[in-house]
């Protein structure tokens, strides 16, 4: 099943994260401070129990991007918190639990209203 969400908000910190080609989504929940470095959203449909694997394709607008890497707590932290932490490099030394590794390499623009969808085939 496929899980979509809504971005609802734009941090004030979230372009300087972007150009380091880094992006962190977050549900409503996120204290203030979380807020401005994040990509505040909202789910559309319920995020089953693993959305994120290895192959999983993310569209964000027209561009699609492909999880390569993910760690030990993302799955939970998206679920529960609706937080992970995106890369949009070709690797990274150390990937923390609750961040993902897609390529392309290069963080997309996104702004408030834009749809973003993680598909499983």
């Amino acid at each position: 099943m496929n899980t979509k969400l809504k971005v609802t908000n734009i941090g004030e910190m979230v372009e300087a994260f972007a150009e380091e080609n880094l992006i962190i989504l977050f549900g409503p929940q996120a204290t203030s401070e979380l807020m401005s470095i994040s990509v505040m959203h909202e789910f559309l449909n319920e995020p089953g129990e693993h959305v994120i694997r290895k192959g999983t394709k993310i569209q964000i607008n027209d561009e699609v991007f492909t999880v390569t890497d993910f760690g030990s707590a993302a799955n939970s932290n998206f679920k529960t918190l609706g937080h992970i932490s995106i890369y949009f490099k070709e690797s990274i030394d150390e990937l923390l639990p609750g961040a993902i590794l897609v390529e392309p390499a290069g963080a997309p623009d996104i702004k408030e209203g834009d749809l973003i969808e993680f598909i499983n085939e």
